[in-house]
């Protein structure tokens, strides 16, 4: 936290120096300006970059602006069992056809591989399905964070009425009538069964599917762990800017992020709705709209298609997009080579607790 609000500061007061205004208003004013994008060269927001990434290593890690994940978990095992059942079980939804595991395959990254998700009905939904692995280490839920938490998050979908369309009323009541879920509530917790229970139980069963991968053997010493394509990737990810955004123990989901920083990629993809503008749907301030929660790069490889659009197929080209639209780059063949190479080195399985 210290370390994002730290970057946070020291980016936007280098910008507001740059650009002579006196406050965040005049700033996010300007923000907002076309003009604004032409005015500002790739050398000095790569400064800015550089600049806070710095002071993100030292108040993070010493050496490197990423964190390995933890070897052993902390959890409660019973009630990870009982979130890991409650997560396969339909009965969340209002007619007992859709479970957590519909859109989060824990198989296939964490999400369906769909651009957008089925719901209830056959509905379908308005943004790419998020991975729920390792999302115990994201500061917010939801692409444009709507949900503080992972309990507040497993709300959202029951309530949604193209999702499960249910409430707790509902669920609760379907949960009640089965003896052995009231017992194991029972056992567990205090109060029992409850929806607060029925979430914390969730929540701690996600916090459990935390994915250790190749790179976070290298980044503990183990020089073998992956190759060298993958080891000059990852300095590159470093030289290009990406750690601005994609940083700590998630390789990104600690912060947020305009979606065209050096260029309009809205415009430029065509078509869109109200789902595009993010943040702004939240806060309904002007200088959220098109600002979304960054995700984390863990497991990217395996979670295509990508952003919140799923507008993009592979990864290879989610890169140079990324580089095009917030770097302001366009990345040689043999860079975007190392860079996927690096970004595969991230991909893991669930280290889980005692089942």
């Amino acid at each position: 936290m210290a370390a994002g609000l730290l970057r946070f500061i020291v980016a936007n007061a280098a910008e507001a120096q740059i650009f002579g205004v006196k406050n965040m208003s005049q700033l996010n004013k300007m923000r907002l300006q076309p003009p604004m994008k032409a005015m500002v060269s790739r050398a000095v927001l790569l400064s800015i970059v550089l600049l806070s990434v710095c002071l993100v290593g030292l108040t993070a890690n010493a050496k490197e602006p990423v964190a390995p994940l933890p070897e052993v978990l902390s959890l409660d095992p019973a009630k990870v069992r009982l979130g890991r059942e409650l997560f396969f079980d339909p009965r969340l939804s209002r007619d007992n056809s859709v479970s957590c595991a519909s859109c989060h395959d824990l198989t296939a990254g964490g999400d369906d591989r769909r651009r957008y998700s089925i719901g209830i009905d056959g509905q379908v939904g308005v943004v790419n399905t998020p991975t729920v692995l390792n999302s115990g280490y994201d500061f917010r839920q939801f692409w444009d964070g709507r949900a503080a938490s992972l309990e507040e998050q497993a709300a959202g979908p029951i309530h949604n009425p193209i999702e499960m369309d249910s409430n707790w009323s509902q669920v609760l009541a379907k949960l009640e009538s089965d003896a052995a879920v009231v017992a194991a509530f029972k056992d567990i917790y205090p109060g029992g069964l409850t929806a607060e229970t029925v979430a914390d139980s969730i929540a701690e069963f996600q916090r459990s599917l935390v994915t250790p991968a190749p790179f976070d053997r290298y980044l503990r010493g183990d020089e073998v762990a992956v190759s060298s394509l993958a080891k000059r990737g990852f300095q590159l990810f470093k030289r290009y800017g990406c750690v601005s955004c994609h940083q700590g123990r998630n390789i990104g989901g600690n912060m947020y992020q305009r979606f065209g920083v050096f260029g309009d990629y809205f415009a430029d993809r065509g078509g869109g709705s109200s789902a595009d503008y993010g943040r702004f749907n939240v806060t309904g301030r002007e200088s959220d709209r098109y600002v979304f929660k960054v995700p984390s790069l863990r497991n990217v490889d395996i979670t295509s298609p990508y952003f919140h659009d799923g507008s993009v197929a592979t990864l290879r080209r989610a890169v140079r997009v990324m580089a095009r639209y917030q770097l302001g780059v366009e990345v040689p063949s043999a860079d975007l080579d190392a860079l996927v190479a690096f970004l595969q080195s991230l991909t893991g399985t669930p280290l889980g607790v005692e089942q």
